[in-house]
């Protein structure tokens, strides 16, 4: 591998933008003996020439213009680095990388994100959906900052990650016009034998229901069964069944797929944690998240 010395880079960056070796040396404060040296040493590592003599000044060659654009995004992403660190502004936007598992509903991903979107500073998110033990190892290799989730990591997983909490909202049944209007009187009770559309058994939400309808000698028709949230919301606006989904979002829910709360279940309770690697929230943006999830939208519990 061809190593780069950045030394005679910024050397050479700084008589681009200076126009003269004389100039440059003020600004550097070398001698000139010194950084007419390291410009020829760069020529030579990279077998180019990159300055013509114009008179007294220095002009770059095809190649120079070449080189010093590189060197002025080098240098650039330098001072943005040092100015991060700091904790000083950097002038491009915040980056926020999220985690998302697929069976988290998506109306409640976008009510926990949104903060990110409306701080002062300008940020970019990137999110990337997948199972969550697939997405839990990137946060130990800083691919992504948070991983959202109903559920904290337990003390099998292999990596060190804290749970932070974000709240906490009861589970609402949700149906149809006719649906709503035929089960609604005499809910809960009113579940047993109904048409009913729920989680898969390996979520959370699942098995905290059917724990529940045990307790009550409950038995619901099952017709189908959904890994993803968004997939099972959308069967049940076809009035294929009820279905279940967080309470804090009852609005939006009805809103978005036509239907009616058909009851509410205070004992099922979902929980909502970002998990990061940082014992400590730090991230401008998940500061937002965590603040906002907690005053906002599970205010109520």
């Amino acid at each position: 591998m061809d190593w780069l010395n950045y030394h005679h880079l910024l050397y050479f960056w700084v008589v681009a933008r200076e126009g003269t070796i004389s100039k440059a040396c003020k600004q550097l404060q070398l001698a000139q003996p010194t950084v007419s040296s390291q410009l020829q040493k760069l020529e030579k590592s990279l077998g180019v020439k990159l300055f013509d003599r114009v008179g007294r000044n220095l002009v770059l060659t095809e190649t120079g213009q070449l080189v010093f654009r590189y060197a002025e995004e080098i240098f650039t992403l330098g001072r943005e680095m040092t100015d991060a660190v700091k904790g000083r502004p950097t002038g491009r936007p915040l980056r926020l990388t999220v985690g998302i598992p697929d069976v988290l509903p998506k109306l409640i991903v976008h009510r926990l994100l949104q903060p990110a979107l409306h701080l002062e500073e300008p940020v970019q998110l990137v999110c990337r959906e997948g199972k969550l033990d697939q997405l839990l190892p990137e946060l130990a290799t800083h691919d992504l900052d948070i991983v959202l989730a109903d559920s904290p990591t337990g003390p099998l997983t292999h990596i060190r990650a804290f749970n932070h909490a974000l709240g906490e909202c009861a589970v609402s049944f949700y149906g149809t016009d006719d649906l709503a209007r035929k089960y609604r009187r005499r809910f809960p009770a009113s579940l047993e034998g109904a048409p009913t559309l729920l989680p898969t058994g390996n979520t959370w939400l699942r098995r905290a229901l059917d724990q529940w309808f045990d307790e009550r000698d409950i038995r619901p028709q099952v017709i189908s069964e959904f890994e993803d949230s968004a997939l099972l919301k959308v069967f049940g606006q076809t009035g294929l069944g009820l279905f279940p989904a967080p309470a804090a979002i009852e609005k939006e829910v009805c809103r978005q797929y036509k239907v009616r709360v058909v009851g509410r279940i205070e004992e099922v309770r979902e929980q909502y944690y970002a998990i990061s690697v940082e014992r400590r929230l730090r991230h401008p943006a998940v500061v937002a998240i965590s603040e906002a999830a907690r005053e906002k939208l599970f205010a109520k519990g």
